[in-house]
This record gives C-alpha cells, structure tokens and sequence, in this order.
C-alpha cells in the first residue's frame, strides 16, 4: 500500500500511497486518513473507501482517477499518455460521491465497483484514486498603499492528498513469483536485505517479504505491502533490519514473499540464501 507526494508552485503544494484487501490498513496524509489502501474489484461485487478527516476544521475533498506505472526499482511514475487499457479501466469504474466535505473527525463513504462493457477481454486493469483536499477561498485583505511592498508576491496554500490503486481482474488469472539476487547492502546508513523480486502471469502480486533465520520464530526483515504490477516482471526491493534484532544477519536466511487473502495467506515464493 503505497502514498506519493509531490509539490505544486504558485497556487498550492500538493501530495499526493472479488475483493478489498487489507481492510484495517490506513493511509494519510495531512489531516485525511483514507482506508482501505488498495482495492481488489472483480467486475461483479463492489465495496467502499472510507475518507476520514481527522484535523479541527471541515474539509472538502475531491476523488479523481490517475494512471501510473511501476519501473524496476518499485517506484510509480505518472502517465503522460494513457494507453487504451488505461482508459479501459477509467471506463469501467463507477465511484460516487466524488467530492466530499467533512466536519472534523467526520467518516464518509465512497462507494466503488467495477462495470466492465461488453467485449472488454479478461486481463487485469489498473487505475489509481487520488483523494486530495480543495484548499478554502481565503477572503482578499486590502492592504493600505503605504504597506504594499514592491514587487510579486505569491501565497503557497499546502493541499493534501492520498492516492490508493484500484484494481479490476476478470476472468481467472494465475501468477507466479520468485526471488533472486538475496544479498546484504546499506541504504541511508541503515543494513539492509536487498533482492529482486521476479513475476510472470496475466495479475500482479502483493504482499509482503520475509527473511527468516533458523531458530528465531520473527522476521529479522519484514516488509510489508509490496507489489510487483503487470508492467514489470522483475523489482528491486531493500528491506531494512529489525532494529531490535542484535544478532549478526549474516549468514543462512530462507526468504519468503506472501500473498494475503481475505481467508489467510499463501507463500507465492520461497529461496534459500547465505547473507554476505
């Protein structure tokens, strides 16, 4: 489950992380907390995305789709040109409201499913929802002659926003993963367990990532929320160390990657390796 932020100049800075899965996991970003953050729709049954607002003043929010991909290091770029299967999904998604206002610490509901026309073939399509705060209309202040400095003046106006994936798969598809390249790195002065996730089949997977020694009943690295989307067969993970792990990490590991269900889970990929 993944939120993204960015920055707007001039007007605003904006940020932007069958089936729902993952139905207790929350994003938020500013004074929004949006749950679930990933939905799994499969053409028949629909399900809802609770926005929250959990600042002091109401606030109004407007939902919007986005398209992104995923690159080999698991990073999401925006889509300058959607492409047919893009616009496909677009189509396909029904969601309403599409623009909300909360009173302080008011839930409300965004209802969502997935209508796929006639002809459309089975695949897996993908879109993301960006839920992202309308600034108020802040009242024009006359300021006397003698104050008004010289020159530009701009008035930056910070606006939220969290982006979800939104998922349709039709028909019965089949992935398979595996795992390569397990070996010990460094990232931000930190120790991490960096790999390479690998993916063939018509669906992507998610899930989280396992490194396990012998002996020891937790994780010394766990990650969670990890996909590997249909337009990548392969991405890069580091996943840090247990900080509250003393021991040395070197050594044996047997790594596992888990796909969670709504009825449990299921290990999709499992290796062997020695950490150096």
């Amino acid at each position: 489950m993944t939120v993204w932020t960015r920055a707007f100049a001039s007007a605003a800075l904006a940020a932007a992380p069958f089936f729902a899965f993952s139905t207790a996991a929350q994003a938020g970003v500013g004074d929004l907390l949006v749950a679930p953050t990933r939905i799994v729709l499969d053409g028949r049954k629909g399900t809802e995305i609770v926005l929250n607002n959990i600042g002091d003043e109401p606030a109004t929010y407007r939902v919007s789709v986005e398209f992104r991909r995923m690159t080999p290091s698991g990073s999401l770029e925006d889509v300058a040109t959607p492409t047919a299967a893009d616009k496909t999904a677009e189509d396909m998604l029904i969601y309403a409201p599409r623009r909300v206002t909360l009173a302080p610490h008011e839930p409300q509901a965004i209802r969502i499913a997935a209508r796929p026309g006639q002809g459309v073939p089975d695949g897996e399509y993908r879109v993301h929802l960006l839920f992202r705060a309308i600034p108020p209309a802040n009242p024009v202040v006359q300021t006397a002659a003698a104050e008004q400095p010289k020159g530009l003046r701009f008035q930056l106006t910070p606006v939220y926003g969290v982006t979800i994936p939104v998922i349709v798969r039709l028909g019965n598809l089949q992935a398979t993963a595996g795992i390569t390249n397990v070996h010990l790195d460094k990232k931000d002065g930190q120790q991490v367990v960096s790999l390479d996730l690998q993916r063939q089949g018509a669906r992507s997977t998610f899930g989280e990532v396992r490194v396990l020694k012998a002996g020891l009943k937790d994780p010394v690295a766990l990650q969670k929320g990890i996909a590997v989307y249909t337009e990548v067969n392969s991405r890069h993970v580091a996943i840090p160390v247990n900080p509250d792990f003393k021991g040395a990490v070197s050594g044996p590991v047997t790594v596992q990657y888990v796909e969670t269900f709504d009825d449990g889970s299921h290990v999709i990929a499992e290796t062997q390796a020695t950490l150096r």
